[in-house]
């Protein structure tokens, strides 16, 4: 394993070959605990290939990992560990993370203060507001903060990887810079819950371990602010039945607000006067030691509006 890793090798990447090494080692000692024979393996290599030709990598990694009593897809497992780390230098407080899944899209019009990101019509969904305040750990507002947020259409369906084409690019997208007063607010229809793709690789193991591959109604989120520590989170819509049966496990306690109904939408400009309103407030933590530590690197998809 050392040769095939080429550890202490003198040339290539010390810290990848200490990985490789690594899961090797693990690979090859599963194949003795387990007796897994060629035919497994092959079927294993195999199932890599698709997993890569439908693209559904990074949605395995939401939803496969390890059990332990709880349940953690191993993105999950990842903010598990950063909340570990948080509380080791003593950073408390905040709004939680959780998730980012792999369906974000750089490159949604940046507006101030307010966005109305319900670019196409939707017989099926009612009009909501999503708004709140920004802030620091010391409660006060933070202006120039960067709101983005990303959700499905009442199919279950992101603009952008829509398989029916039927949404323009940047719907139920968008981003927003706070005011002095912290305040954000996006203008859009509610979502529900959807499922991974029938037919797609990540559905093909679910079913071999017995598991849906079904999410809850939710709201993506990534928050951005100076000299604060950029937030990555995502809320559930109130109600929704598998909020805790998420086959990604991104649920916290936290991160389910209140849903109210209101009136007065047509003056918003609303698809209708009675609206769903729900009040998302987002508290940032500083940067350690002059760093942003939660930041995570990885290929992310970008359009232009």
């Amino acid at each position: 394993m050392k040769a095939a890793a080429n550890l202490n090798g003198g040339s290539g990447d010390a810290r990848f070959q200490q990985i490789v090494h690594r899961l090797l080692g693990d690979l090859f000692k599963a194949i003795d605990d387990l007796d897994i024979t060629p035919d497994e393996v092959r079927a294993g290599v195999n199932y890599l290939n698709k997993l890569g030709q439908d693209g559904e990598a990074a949605l395995l990694a939401a939803g496969l990992g390890l059990g332990l009593g709880l349940g953690l897809g191993l993105e999950k497992y990842l903010d598990i560990r950063m909340d570990a780390a948080d509380k080791a230098v003593g950073l408390e407080g905040g709004t939680p993370r959780t998730i980012e899944g792999p369906l974000y899209v750089a490159g949604a019009p940046l507006r101030e203060s307010v966005s109305r990101i319900d670019l196409n019509a939707d017989a099926d969904a009612g009009p909501l507001v999503i708004h709140g305040t920004v802030t620091g750990l010391d409660g006060k507002p933070l202006a120039g903060a960067v709101v983005e947020c990303w959700h499905a259409n009442s199919k279950g369906f992101y603009s952008h990887f829509d398989p029916t084409g039927a949404q323009d690019d940047f719907n139920l997208r968008g981003a927003v810079r706070t005011g002095a007063d912290g305040k954000y607010e996006f203008r859009t229809l509610m979502p529900v819950g959807y499922g991974c793709p029938p037919q797609g690789s990540t559905q093909r193991l679910l079913d071999g371990l017995g598991r849906h591959g079904n999410r809850p109604a939710h709201v993506h989120f990534f928050v951005t602010s100076g000299d604060h520590r950029k937030l990555t989170t995502q809320f559930n819509i109130e109600g929704d039945p598998l909020i805790w049966d998420d086959f990604a496990y991104a649920t916290r306690e936290e991160l389910i607000p209140s849903v109210t109904e209101k009136t007065g939408g047509a003056a918003l400009g609303l698809k209708a006067d009675a609206y769903k309103d729900i009040e998302f407030n987002l508290t940032l933590t500083p940067l350690v030691q002059g760093k942003d530590n939660q930041i995570v690197h990885r290929p992310r998809a970008s359009a232009t509006a």
